[in-house]
């Protein structure tokens, strides 16, 4: 049971992750709902009433209509009215032609009162609904009139002629809309699972972290800059919820670049950190942006430098940005630069320096970064493959470098995970012995 509540909130997310497919697929099956109800619209349904003679009944019928049970009169009338000879003799007044087994689908014969039958028809329009229960009324007069009905001659009169049609074309309309919707749901979830079950991305904490054995410390959601002008306003007022702030203060607590308080930033004093993340994850790139603005505002005198790339192009805004002069809203302890060096230079003044560094997700190459004292990796939940973190931390090794922890940007509001970061022991503490009493058994 477990198991399959397991699957069926996995599909769950899997379905909700492609909201977008699935909602386009109801969306089209709404549309096709709504051009079927244009193209065969419901039909209309109109009625020719037709007299008996009350003379015609027999004392045993009205007998049977005064005690509830139905008149054998009527109840004749009502089958020849609904005869083959009767709907042969309306074909020539049907519109549109349609054979005798088509029109006795479309009509419909009942008994109102012992002395008066109704005969219905169907049609795409009020025209030929009316046009057609007339013709089956007359063809039924005719008919009985003649003498040639199998119980004589019956002198019936057309009483009310088919004059109106009527019809729920608004509900049959809702009836197909809901139809096509609920088919478009089942088809975009079934759609959703086969992509779902085909995609590699990795978006759970836990499945990121065990990727490639590396604890996630933080997971924050991020901004999307498209150009320079968005990268200034990040740098100037980007400022975290207070969640997204004390996961960005542990973080930095737990790599060892500050203290545990902004006034022992000093702990920190000529630290670096390289925030590595793939050419294809675009929004893992203000991660490290983010971290530096945050460190600032903790008071750390704080570097940001965006250094040598694998792929310029999408760092390009970014680089433009740092290079334009200090903004006068850009926070004070916070210096923004761009340097091709491949070592980190100490600025003037900064405590933290954390370097920008994008390698191709392909083919990376770390060795062509900046080196730090820390390396760390940024990815977003869903952007990337174990592969690829696996290529990445491979390179690193290559280079001498060990990646220390994961940063995940727009983790999925449903991850349940934590990416296992481990627990920190309690320095300097040791267990002193315990006196324990009263646990001294009775022997006999």
């Amino acid at each position: 049971m477990s198991g399959q509540a397991l699957d069926l909130r996995r599909s769950a997310q899997i379905v909700r992750r492609h909201k977008a497919l699935a909602g386009a697929v109801v969306g089209l099956g709404i549309l096709a709902g709504g051009v079927y109800a244009v193209l065969e619209p419901p039909p209309l349904t109109s009625a020719a009433l037709v007299a008996l003679p009350q003379s015609a009944q027999s004392t045993q019928g009205e007998d049977a209509t005064i005690n509830g049970v139905p008149d054998p009169f009527t109840t004749t009338q009502d089958v020849i009215a609904g005869s083959s000879q009767v709907l042969a003799g309306a074909l020539p007044n049907v519109r549109p032609a349609m054979s005798v087994d088509e029109l006795r689908s479309e009509v419909q014969v009942a008994s109102v009162t012992p002395y008066i039958i109704s005969v219905s028809a169907k049609g795409k329009t009020a025209a030929e609904a009316e046009a057609t229960a007339n013709a089956v009324a007359d063809s039924y007069i005719e008919y009985v009139g003649s003498g040639n009905s199998p119980i004589g001659q019956v002198s019936a009169q057309l009483l009310e002629a088919a004059t109106s049609a009527t019809g729920s074309p608004l509900e049959q309309l809702a009836v197909d809309v809901l139809v096509g919707a609920v088919f478009g749901a089942v088809i975009g979830a079934i759609a959703a699972l086969a992509i779902g079950r085909n995609d590699r991305r990795l978006r759970n904490r836990d499945e990121i972290a065990d990727s490639i054995g590396i604890p996630v410390v933080a997971s924050v959601p991020v901004r999307h800059p498209s150009d320079a002008a968005g990268w200034t306003n990040l740098l100037e007022d980007y400022e975290p919820g207070g969640v997204d702030a004390w996961r960005l203060r542990k973080a930095l607590y737990q790599l060892g670049l500050v203290g545990v308080n902004a006034t022992e930033s000093g702990a920190g004093s000529g630290s670096s950190l390289a925030m590595l993340s793939l050419s294809s994850d675009r929004n893992a790139l203000a991660l490290g942006p983010q971290l530096a603005v945050f460190a600032a505002s903790l008071g750390i005198p704080t570097a940001l430098v965006v250094g040598p790339q694998q792929d310029t192009n999408l760092t390009a805004t970014l680089r433009t940005a740092c290079g334009a002069p200090a903004s006068p809203k850009q926070a004070r302890n916070l210096q923004v630069t761009v340097s091709d060096q491949h070592h980190a230079a100490q600025l003037p003044g900064a405590a933290l320096t954390i370097v920008v560094a994008v390698v191709d997700g392909k083919t990376p190459r770390v060795a062509d970064t900046m080196r730090t004292t820390t390396t760390v990796l940024g990815v977003s939940a869903g952007a990337a493959t174990a592969e690829q973190l696996a290529l990445v931390a491979a390179s690193a090794a290559a280079d001498g470098r060990d990646i220390a922890a994961i940063f995940v940007a727009d983790p999925e509001s449903a991850d349940p995970t934590t990416g296992r970061l481990p627990q920190l022991a309690r320095p300097g503490q040791q267990r002193m012995p315990t006196r324990m009493t009263g646990t001294a058994t009775e022997t006999r």
